[in-house]
């Protein structure tokens, strides 16, 4: 079969139950859920093979700030015949000029750094069961007054507006925060998502903040499961393994065009929303 009999669409929620295929053949444990909020956030193309779905690819923008590149998965018996390569030219008109970002695995690095991405921060992917934990005095459930200042600290830390993100997690989850001076300094949300939960994102003025974030939600699931993706940057790394939640895997996030960040922001990225989304 030739890259020419291949047929490119705009994906639509007709080809969702296809993509969750797609997507445990990869190994990811997306369930349809999770793939209709990213749908839901997204625009996508889905590459089609005779009917059948063999490529996915979302970009999910925020605002003209930014897109991510993401859920970019090739059938396994149509791979190294360029077929991801059509779906980021794809991706990358949809995207247009906003500046990019997405998470690279080991196998997709090359790709990438041809179309000019450039090596940012690792992902480390912690997952396990949640232990019982007492919850923090300093944090609280957020209230629906909390979200535009949520959103507003958000933009600090990411750079870009996710606000219809943030709303998201609010109407299928659950966010944290931490109030001081009647001000929000940091807030946390939990999913549903895979296996069981994910925690994130996570944005902290510092990282006794983002730690309370986290063990806020994860004393609210003892015995359950619970994932958390962190850049390496954050330094949560040795905390969470010590919680019982493994470093099981990541990615390489990646931006083109690269873009400097203060050092002396307000507010900081400790956990992504998940490695799709950032």
């Amino acid at each position: 079969m030739q890259l020419s009999e291949i047929e490119l669409q705009t994906f639509g929620a007709e080809h969702l139950e296809s993509a969750v295929q797609l997507s445990r053949q990869a190994g990811w444990p997306h369930r349809l859920e999770d793939w209709q909020m990213a749908l839901a956030l997204s625009d996508g193309v889905v590459a089609l093979e005779a009917g059948r779905v063999v490529g996915t690819t979302l970009v999910t923008a925020y605002g003209n700030d930014c897109a991510t590149i993401n859920m970019v998965i090739v059938d396994e018996a149509m791979r190294g015949r360029g077929l991801g390569r059509g779906l980021m030219d794809a991706a990358l008109r949809l995207a247009g000029d906003r500046p990019l970002r997405l998470v690279a695995t080991a196998d997709g690095l090359p790709l990438y750094e041809k179309l000019g991405f450039r090596e940012t921060d690792t992902v480390l992917q912690h997952q396990g069961i949640a232990r019982e934990l007492a919850a923090p005095a300093e944090t609280a459930m957020a209230t629906a007054n909390d979200i535009t200042a949520i959103a507003d600290l958000d933009r600090v830390a990411f750079g870009a507006d996710r606000r219809e993100l943030i709303a998201y997690l609010a109407k299928v989850g659950a966010l944290a925060v931490i109030r001081r001076n009647g001000n929000v300094n940091g807030y946390a949300a939990l999913r549903p998502f895979g296996r069981g939960d994910v925690i994130g994102p996570v944005v902290a003025a510092n990282v006794d903040d983002a730690k309370a974030l986290v063990v806020h939600f994860i004393a609210t699931r003892p015995g359950q499961f619970v994932r958390v993706d962190i850049t390496a940057e954050a330094g949560l790394s040795p905390w969470l393994s010590d919680l019982g939640l493994a470093h099981v895997g990541g990615g390489i996030a990646m931006e083109k065009p690269s873009v400097p960040r203060a050092a002396d922001r307000a507010a900081t990225i400790f956990a992504l929303a998940n490695q799709a989304l950032g």
